[in-house]
């Protein structure tokens, strides 16, 4: 069912470019130290094109266009030096998580997978998206019609295609990170090998693990290009020498109807989602009385002793970790460990029981959006909170008196994840944090 196919990836020209100086996180993992870091490094890291610094006072859209003449320019320079072949890229990562020591391993592919709208059963997403991202990836994906970052996508087998894409010969590519990951990349062109790993895929379906705004945008940009092509096709225009116009007259589909993704057996090892703990900041009016006393009422709720640190509240946390709800909730003053939720169902309208299950919608159903009074809008759009990956970073916000409340807690499993996914059901946003990220930069699908 899934449809993936090699392609002539653009990749950073080592002759050129270090490409350890000129490749990046994820743009929405990038923060304002991180980009001017990447722009420090080198005058081609990719953070040009992907999340361009805005001038004051420019015109809107201006950022865009610098992006789209970044990537022309680079093109025409040959610091981006296209592949001979169609290939798939077989794409290592070796890790050790924040905090561990045990060396871990995440193998996956990249290759060009069809967009497909989720009604056709083909592909799972798991997580709500925002409008404001989704607007802004669009836009570049028009100015520069290409894809830059790596949709992450998860499917199921017992090894098979991992072990058709073995080799013992020296990456291509590898890259260290900023958090000590190292990253190794090996172009696949054998046709035979291609053939076999396309065959494999074709009765899978697959999991958007992460990169949801970038496959919805991908999604909106098929669909205007379908729409554009329906109004002005002719002969003439198409007979023009682009990319696009070449598939066509060959019977085959448009480059927009594909998109660059990253394939990741959903059983690997090497799999890890963190949890995302919430910090709370800016209420009118916070009690810490009457939270407690609103808390009971929907939960187990015991005050710890003493003020608690970061690896004590992930202590408890993990005595529960895949058999109950546990949230920690840190305060100036005290630290409460609430669990054996028991909220009614009018709480949870229009949600199965997989999903009241989780910890993170008992999270954001009773306590963010009943007990504190946030809405959803101002949820989505982070007006009084702040997403945090790392729990040490979220106790010292409310201990240095920058936050009211910070709410620590478990990650969603892989097999909740799937089964929330293959039942059309989505979380909210910021529910799952796949770790380590895949890099922006290592392979580039450029769609003329």
């Amino acid at each position: 069912m899934a449809c993936i196919a090699p392609f002539r990836a653009l990749r950073y020209d080592p002759s050129r470019v270090n490409p350890s100086k000129a490749i990046t996180q994820p743009y929405d993992k990038i923060t304002p130290e991180m980009q001017e870091r990447y722009y420090a490094a080198s005058p081609h890291n990719i953070v040009r094109i992907i999340l361009g610094k805005v001038a004051a006072n420019e015109p809107e859209g201006k950022v865009y266009q610098r992006a789209a003449d970044f990537f022309r320019t680079w093109r025409a320079e040959g610091i981006f030096r296209q592949d001979q072949e169609p290939s798939l890229y077989s794409y290592s990562q070796r890790f050790t998580l924040p905090g561990g020591t045990a060396p871990l391993e995440r193998r996956g592919f990249i290759a060009l997978g069809h967009i497909e709208d989720y009604s056709a059963g083909i592909i799972f997403r798991h997580e709500q998206t925002l409008a404001k991202p989704k607007a802004d990836r669009l836009q570049l994906l028009r100015s520069t019609q290409a894809h830059f970052g790596q949709i992450f996508m998860l499917y199921s087998d017992s090894g098979e295609i991992e072990s058709l894409l073995a080799t013992e010969a020296a990456p291509d590519t590898e890259v260290v990170d900023e958090y000590e990951v190292l990253h190794q990349v090996w172009k696949i062109s054998e046709p035979t090998t291609i053939a076999a790993v396309r065959r494999k895929m074709e009765d899978k379906k697959l999991i958007i693990a992460d990169g949801h705004h970038r496959y919805e945008t991908a999604l909106a940009y098929r669909n205007e290009c379908r729409m554009a092509r329906e109004r002005d096709f002719t002969p003439a225009r198409w007979h023009a020498a682009s990319t696009a116009s070449r598939l066509l007259e060959q019977g085959e589909e448009a480059p927009y109807e594909w998109g660059m993704m990253t394939f990741v057996n959903i059983n690997s090892p090497g799999l890890v989602i963190l949890p995302t703990h919430r910090v709370v900041h800016g209420l009118a009016s916070f009690s810490i009385t009457n939270f407690l006393n609103q808390a009971r009422d929907y939960f187990s709720a015991e005050e710890l002793d003493g003020r608690v640190d970061a690896g004590g509240a992930l202590s408890l946390l993990q005595q529960a970790n895949g058999s109950g709800t546990r949230l920690v909730a840190v305060m100036r003053e005290r630290d409460i460990l609430l669990h054996t939720p028991h909220a009614g169902a009018e709480l949870f309208e229009g949600l199965s029981k997989r999903q009241q299950a989780l910890d993170i919608v008992q999270l954001h159903r009773v306590v963010l959006e009943h007990i504190l009074g946030l809405s959803e809008e101002s949820i989505r759009n982070q007006q009084n909170i702040r997403y945090v990956r790392d729990a040490a970073e979220a106790v010292q916000r409310v201990r240095d008196g920058l936050a009211d409340v910070a709410f620590l807690m478990n990650p969603v499993g892989i097999g909740q994840l799937s089964d929330i996914a293959f039942q059309g059901e989505v979380l909210p946003q910021k529910s799952t944090d796949f770790y380590p990220k895949l890099l922006t930069g290592l392979a580039m699908y450029a769609l003329t």
